[in-house]
C-alpha cells in the first residue's frame, strides 16, 4: 500500500519538498529571532540610542519591553540562558 501511495503522490513531490524547505527556513528564522545573544545585542543598541538622544525614554521603554518579552519567550522555547 505504501508504494502505491508514493507513486500516486509522486507528481506532488516538488510541492512537498518546497513545503519542507519553507518549514526549515521558518524554524531557523525563529531560532535566530529568539536567540538570547541577539536579543541582548539589540538591548545594548537600544541603550546606546537612548544615551545618544536618538530616542526618548517612552520609546526606549516600549522597545525594551518588547525585547524582554522576546527574550523570555526565547528562553521558554528551549533556548539557553547565558
Amino acid at each position: 500500500m505504501g508504494l502505491i501511495t508514493e507513486v500516486l503522490l509522486l507528481p506532488f513531490a516538488p510541492v512537498r519538498g518546497s513545503a519542507w524547505v519553507i518549514e526549515q527556513v521558518l524554524h531557523e528564522a525563529e531560532r535566530l529571532y529568539y536567540d538570547p545573544a541577539a536579543v541582548r545585542a539589540e538591548l545594548a543598541r537600544l541603550e546606546e540610542q537612548l544615551e545618544a538622544g536618538e530616542i526618548d525614554e517612552a520609546e526606549f521603554d516600549r522597545r525594551e519591553d518588547e525585547l524582554l518579552d522576546r527574550l523570555e519567550r526565547g528562553t521558554g522555547r528551549g533556548g539557553t540562558a547565558e
